[in-house]
């Protein structure tokens, strides 16, 4: 018995012991990605700090797993650089990942100051709160596959590729790819600063995101209630990720930025494997196969907002330059999450511990 403890404790490291004993300090610690990484931060040892929005909702991951009392968190809004700021003094951590945003498209187009504010000035907010916190050693800002300009092409986008943006939220996520690039080069560049980096994720699903408007999310909400649920753009081509995917590369890019330095400061993009092309359609379908009984009905969309109908990442450079690749193929990605939302929805499970064996699980893939 001992010996198989040992064993999955190796299983969610591997990282080589870089975050055991760390400081960490994630903003958007509250939302989907950011509660993960929270938990597997913990689990490897590393103090967390999160900075954030209290929760959307009491079903969200952050909540259900109720890390507020596994970590240290404080309720505040990227907005506000003073907050900010002082949050980092108190800290002092050793290294940081900016999560907090405004994440989905359609809600850009209802509040879109909002949404550039909160994106843009919350970015500006967190380099300026790491650059006068010298403790940090490495800050790596969390953005999307949606940040580039947009080609409607069949080829993945590479990491130097220009940024763009039709809709608000791309054009934020873009302006905060160029904050980024921005303050490395004016203020990151020294040997003694802090390494900066980025990382781009394509459309991450998994248990615990209970987000509006978003494919999943949806679904299982319908599912629940006995409804029926109507699908945006069902032959919209997405890179599909389950959320410990990129999860493990802003880490695995931490990892590296913190033992070996500044040559891998810079943007990294983390999707599936480039012949991993799915639709909003197959996820539907995949989703039918593992619960027959949901209802899913995919109209004509009435209101044409903007959206990218083909997004891809080329992974070339993280692959050969991180060593990180993505573990689960598109079949694996859906039961993982339906699996994490079976395990929350089963109210005698400790879902903390749930998701503790979701991320051995991934690992040993």
């Amino acid at each position: 018995m001992e010996n198989l403890v040992n064993f999955l404790k190796r299983m969610i490291d591997p990282f080589s012991g870089t975050y055991k004993g760390k400081k960490v300090l994630l903003t958007g610690d509250t939302g989907f990605k950011g509660s993960w990484m929270a938990i597997w931060l913990r689990e490897l040892g590393a103090e967390v700090f999160g900075y954030a929005l209290p929760p959307y909702t009491p079903q969200d991951n952050y909540v259900s797993t109720g890390l507020s009392s596994k970590i240290t968190h404080r309720d505040g809004d990227v907005r506000h650089l003073s907050d900010l700021l002082s949050f980092f003094k108190e800290a002092q951590p050793d290294m940081a990942f900016h999560l907090a945003a405004q994440p989905l498209v359609i809600d850009s187009y209802q509040n879109p100051h909002y949404n550039f504010e909160t994106n843009l000035m919350g970015t500006v907010n967190f380099f300026e709160a790491v650059r006068q916190t010298p403790s940090v050693k490495v800050a790596i800002n969390v953005t999307t596959d949606k940040c580039y300009q947009k080609n409607e092409w069949i080829w993945g986008y590479r990491e130097n590729d220009p940024m763009g943006g039709d809709d608000p939220y791309s054009a934020s996520k873009g302006c905060s790819e160029l904050i980024t690039h921005s303050y490395l080069k004016s203020f990151f560049s020294a040997s003694n600063t802090a390494h900066v980096a980025s990382g781009r994720a394509g459309n991450v699903i998994g248990g615990g995101d209970w987000a509006q408007n978003r494919i999943i999310p949806d679904i299982i909400r319908g599912y629940k209630a006995g409804t029926t649920t109507s699908i945006r753009n069902p032959q919209s081509v997405r890179p599909w990720q389950f959320v410990l995917e990129p999860v493990y590369g802003y880490m695995k890019l931490g990892q590296k930025l913190f033992n070996e330095g500044k040559s891998f400061s810079g943007g990294w993009n983390f999707g599936p494997a480039a012949y991993e092309n799915y639709s909003v359609g197959d996820v539907v379908n995949q989703v039918r196969k593992l619960l027959p009984e949901v209802k899913i009905d995919a109209p004509e969309t009435k209101e044409k907002l903007h959206d990218a109908g083909l997004l891809k990442l080329d992974i070339t450079k993280a692959v050969n330059q991180l060593g990180w690749k993505p573990k689960l193929d598109f079949e694996k990605t859906i039961a993982f999450t339906i699996q994490g939302y079976q395990d929350e929805l089963n109210t005698k499970n400790n879902v903390y511990q749930c998701r503790v064996n979701q991320i051995n699980n991934y690992c040993g893939n």
